[in-house]
C-alpha cells in the first residue's frame, strides 16, 4: 500500500517518519504529474511545493490555524493531504474540483478564487479577528508565491500587518524567482541576494544536525550558537537602524518595516521547514519566513522548460511533457505577430505585461524590442498608470492582459487613461468565458464595466483578420484610449462579410425587411450565423451583423433596427450592462421602439466546466438563440409593439 493511500487528513502526516516523508514527497510528485498531465492544470508551481506543504500541515492545525495561498494555484498538495485525493481526475472539469482553493470543497480552504498578492489583506484581517476574539491559539498563515509579492496590494497589506506587533501572522514566502516567466524588479533583486545568503543556511543546518547527534553537550552548544548568530543580527539590524553602522543586514527590507525575518530556508527539506516554521509558530508577532523553492521540482520536462517549467499546461504526454497534438493558430499568436510587425513600423510603439509575457503573447516583441517591452510583475494598476504616463510622453503603449485581471486597473482606465484623453491600447487576451479556471478567471465584466468609462473605444474582432485590422486602427488612435478583446483558445475559419451599412460589417442579409436582426459580438459571430441558418429553416428572415467596434456602436445601428420587428445581441460576456444594454439605449435615444433581447451571461460566477459548457447554459449556441429569436416573436405576434420612426434614414448597403 502507497503511503500516499493512508494520508486522508492532515493529523495522518504527523506520525510519519522522515524516510517516509521523503517517500510520500516522491508519491505525491509522481501521482500531481500522472492527474495534472491527464486533465491540465498547474503542474510546475505545485511539483515545487511539495515538502513545503507537508512541513506546514505538520505544523500547524489546519482548519482551525487558517492556511491561505496565494497564489492559489499552489494548493494541489494542500488538497491532496486534506482528503481530496480521490477527486483529482475530475480537477478542473465541470463538477470536480476546483483548480484553486475553494471554501465550497473543503473546511481547509478559506479563499474562494486565485488573484494574486490579496491574500495578506486576508490574513490581516483574519488576524484582527482573532485577536478581538481573545484566540491566541490561533494561527493565521499565509504562503506567498509565484510573483505574488510583486503586487502593490501586498505591501499594503505587509505595511498593516507590521503596525501591529502584537497580532502574529505567519507570511511565508515561497521563493521560486518566478510567477509565469522570471519574477522582475527591485524585490526580485532582493530576494535573490537574500539567496546568496543560502549557502550559509544550509551550513548551519548541517551543523546543527551534527550537533544534535552528539547529544545532550551538542544540542546546548547549538543553542548558544544559534542566539550568538541571532544577537549579531539583531545588533547589526539596531546599529542600522539607529544610525551606528552603515551596513545593512541582508534581510533589512522586510525587518526596516518592522517584521521578523527567518531564512533563507531550503524548501524541499523537510526538517529545516519545520525548525523554521515551528519558530514562527512560537513567536508571537508579523513574521517572515523565506523558503527558497524549484518551480518543477522532480519532473525532468518541467525543470527543462526555461519558458515558464510547465507553469499551467494542458493534457500532455506525462512521458514528454507535451501536447499529443500540436494545437491551431490561437488569438493570443495573432496579436503577438501582428504587434511585432506593428513596432517594425512605429517607433513609438511600446508593449507592457504584468508578469505574463509568454501567455499574452509577448515573447517575440520582447526578444525583438527589449528596450520598448516592460514586464511590471503582477502589478496591473501599475502597468496602465505606467502606460499613461508613456502616453503622455509621445510613446503608444500596448497593455496585454487577461480580460480578468483589467478588473484590479479600472480606476486606472478610467483617471489616468480616459480622463486625460491618452492614446494607449488595451489588449484583454481570455475575455468572455474561459471556462475551466474557474469563476476568478473568466473574463465576464469587461463589456459591461468599460461601458461606463466615458470617450473609450473598444473592439471585438471576430477572426483573425479582423483582429490584425482592428489593432492596427487601434494603435492609429491618439486621442482616447482602445480596447482590443478575444477569447482563449485557437481562431476559427475567416468570417467574410456580405456587405456593409456604414461602419456595419453584415455577415448575412435578408430580403426585405421586417425579420430579425442579429447583431454579434466578436467570436458570436460564428453562433449567431449557425442560428440564423436555423431559423431561416423555419421561414424566419434573419440578419446578421457585426459592429466591429461596440463602444461608441456605430451610428448606423438604430436604423438598422428600425427595419427589424426584433433585435437579439449576442455576446460571451455579462448580459446585465453589456452590449445588448447599450443598444437597448442606443435605440430608445434614437426613438427607435424595435424590441432589444441580450442574449449573454446571466449574472452570476459561473462555476469551472469547459468553455463550450459554460456557453451553452448561458443560451449561447445557436439551437438556444434560434429558440430565443422564436420565443419571442411569438410574444411579439401577441403583443405588437411598432416599430416606430426612423431616427435616420436607412444605411446604405455597399
Amino acid at each position: 500500500m502507497s503511503l500516499l493511500a493512508r494520508i486522508n487528513q492532515p493529523a495522518d502526516l504527523r506520525g510519519l517518519s522522515r524516510p517516509e516523508l521523503v517517500r510520500l514527497a516522491r508519491e505525491i510528485r509522481d501521482f500531481l504529474i500522472r492527474h495534472v498531465a491527464a486533465t491540465g492544470g498547474h503542474l510546475g508551481p505545485n511539483l515545487g511545493v511539495v515538502e513545503l506543504t507537508l512541513a506546514l500541515h505538520r505544523v500547524f492545525d489546519s482548519p482551525r490555524d487558517r492556511l491561505l495561498w496565494d497564489v492559489g494555484h499552489q494548493a494541489y498538495v494542500h488538497k491532496i493531504v486534506t482528503g481530496r485525493a480521490g477527486e483529482f481526475s475530475g480537477l478542473r472539469q465541470r463538477g470536480g474540483l476546483s483548480g484553486y482553493p475553494s471554501r465550497e470543497e473543503s473546511a481547509h480552504d478559506h479563499i474562494e478564487h486565485s488573484h494574486a498578492s490579496v491574500a495578506l489583506s486576508y490574513a490581516d484581517g483574519m488576524a484582527k479577528a482573532a485577536q478581538l476574539a481573545g484566540e491566541s491559539d490561533r494561527h493565521i498563515v499565509a504562503v506567498v508565491g509565484d510573483g505574488a509579492l510583486t503586487g502593490g496590494l501586498a505591501w499594503e497589506a505587509l505595511n498593516n500587518i507590521a503596525a501591529a506587533p502584537d497580532r502574529p501572522v505567519v507570511i511565508v514566502v515561497n521563493d521560486n524567482g518566478r510567477s509565469y516567466a522570471p519574477t522582475v524588479g527591485g524585490l526580485a533583486r532582493h530576494l535573490a541576494a537574500l539567496r546568496t545568503h543560502a549557502g550559509y543556511e544550509r551550513l548551519a543546518g548541517r551543523s546543527r544536525q551534527a550537533l544534535d547527534g552528539a547529544g545532550a553537550p551538542g544540542r546546548a552548544l547549538h543553542r548558544t550558537l544559534r542566539a550568538t548568530k541571532e544577537g549579531i543580527k539583531e545588533g547589526l539590524k539596531a546599529g542600522h537602524t539607529e544610525g551606528r553602522a552603515e551596513a545593512v543586514t541582508p534581510h533589512s527590507l522586510f525587518c526596516e518595516l518592522g517584521l521578523h525575518y527567518l531564512g533563507p530556508v531550503d524548501g524541499h527539506d523537510i526538517t529545516a521547514l519545520e525548525a523554521a516554521l515551528e519558530r514562527a509558530k512560537a513567536h508571537g508577532a508579523p513574521v517572515v519566513v523565506h523558503c527558497v523553492t524549484r518551480k518543477g521540482l522532480g519532473y525532468a520536462p518541467a525543470e527543462q522548460n526555461e519558458e515558464d517549467h510547465l507553469h499551467g499546461i494542458g493534457i500532455i504526454d506525462p512521458q514528454t511533457g507535451r501536447p499529443p497534438r500540436p494545437g491551431g493558430l490561437t488569438w493570443t499568436a495573432v496579436f503577438g505577430r501582428e504587434l511585432v510587425e506593428l513596432a517594425d513600423a512605429h517607433p513609438d510603439v511600446v508593449a507592457i505585461t504584468a508578469a505574463m509575457p509568454g501567455s499574452v503573447g509577448l515573447d517575440d516583441f520582447a526578444a525583438r524590442y527589449p528596450a520598448r517591452f516592460f514586464d511590471v510583475g503582477i502589478a496591473e494598476q501599475h502597468a496602465v498608470a505606467s502606460a499613461a504616463g508613456m502616453a503622455m510622453a509621445g510613446l503608444h503603449p500596448v497593455i496585454a492582459l487577461y480580460g480578468t485581471f483589467l478588473n484590479r486597473a479600472l480606476d486606472q482606465v478610467l483617471m489616468d487613461l480616459a480622463l486625460h484623453r491618452l492614446g494607449a491600447t488595451l489588449v484583454l487576451d481570455r475575455s468572455g468565458v474561459t471556462g475551466d479556471d474557474g469563476p476568478s478567471h473568466n473574463g465576464l465584466w469587461d463589456l459591461a464595466l468599460l461601458q461606463a468609462v466615458p470617450g473609450l473605444r473598444i473592439a471585438a474582432p471576430r477572426d483573425a483578420h479582423a483582429l490584425r485590422r482592428q489593432l492596427r486602427q487601434a494603435v492609429s488612435i491618439t486621442d482616447a484610449p482602445t480596447v482590443l478583446r478575444y477569447p482563449r483558445g485557437t481562431v476559427g475559419p475567416a468570417i467574410a462579410a456580405v456587405g456593409r451599412a456604414g461602419a456595419v460589417d453584415v455577415l448575412r442579409e435578408a430580403p426585405g425587411s421586417g425579420g430579425v436582426l442579429l447583431v454579434a459580438v466578436g467570436t458570436m459571430a460564428s453562433v449567431a450565423l449557425e442560428a440564423a441558418e436555423l431559423c431561416a429553416e423555419q421561414g424566419v428572415a434573419i440578419t446578421v451583423v457585426d459592429p466591429l467596434w461596440v463602444k461608441p456602436l456605430p451610428d448606423e445601428l438604430p436604423a438598422l433596427a428600425a427595419e427589424h420587428a426584433l433585435v437579439v445581441t449576442v455576446e460571451d460576456g455579462l448580459r446585465a450592462g453589456g452590449v445588448g444594454t447599450a443598444v437597448a439605449q442606443a435605440l430608445q435615444e434614437a426613438g427607435v421602439h424595435t424590441p432589444v433581447r441580450a442574449v449573454g451571461v446571466a449574472d452570476g460566477f459561473p462555476q469551472h466546466a469547459t468553455r463550450a459548457e459554460i456557453l451553452a447554459e448561458a443560451g449561447l449556441t445557436a439551437q438556444a438563440i434560434a429558440h430565443t429569436v422564436a420565443q419571442n416573436l411569438a410574444r411579439a405576434a401577441v403583443i405588437p409593439e411598432p416599430a416606430g420612426p426612423r431616427a435616420h434614414p436607412a444605411p446604405k448597403r455597399q
